[in-house]
């Protein structure tokens, strides 16, 4: 599948982990704040589907099965994510698909949470080329772009999703930190 202009974002939210759990909840700073992990507030946006939330939560509740690998290419990225769960896949592949039509109609979702990188996809969408295939190996997203603000914001938010993919909720809570935004 090949996108004239988008960003695939398989971006995996959430909120954090934290010092004690109960229920389905997690307390954090000595109880000072609470973070739902059931219904995952943080994944609801100002302009998103209940759909697509759905699609953050569950890649997000089972973050452990994605897998990626990011190229850096001289004028974008490569990436490849699979996951060892097919719900999850099929969620990854509907969310890179539908974010990539999103950033080339420059439609931002404005998730909660969602990384300060991805505002200068939604300003210059339609200046990123991407290629989608699925593949024996996983989901093959190939994005470049000759606006050099465009390419590192592609690899910086390649590591921040690989990040996520890796570590779930501590990894968004840490960015929010260090980004002076709380949670």
């Amino acid at each position: 599948m090949k996108f004239g202009a988008g960003v695939a974002v398989v971006a995996i939210s959430g909120l954090t982990f934290a010092n004690a759990q109960s229920h389905g909840h997690m307390v954090h700073g000595g109880g000072m704040h609470l973070h739902d992990e059931v219904t995952m507030p943080g994944l609801l946006g100002e302009n998103a589907s209940p759909e697509e939330s759905a699609e953050l939560a569950l890649m997000f509740r089972k973050f452990d099965t994605i897998t990626r690998e990011v190229e850096n290419l001289p004028d974008g990225i490569r990436t490849v994510t699979r996951s060892t769960d097919q719900e999850v896949m099929d969620a990854l592949v509907s969310h890179s698909v539908g974010m990539i039509d999103r950033v080339g109609q420059k439609d931002d979702p404005k998730i909660r949470i969602q990384s300060p990188t991805l505002d200068v996809f939604f300003l210059h969408g339609d200046e990123i080329q991407s290629v989608v295939e699925m593949t024996d190996d996983g989901l093959v997203v190939i994005q470049t772009s000759e606006n050099p603000e465009l390419v590192a914001a592609l690899q910086t938010h390649a590591a921040e999703v690989t990040d996520m993919a890796d570590r779930g909720m501590a990894a968004v809570h840490d960015m929010m930190m260090e980004q002076g935004r709380g949670h």
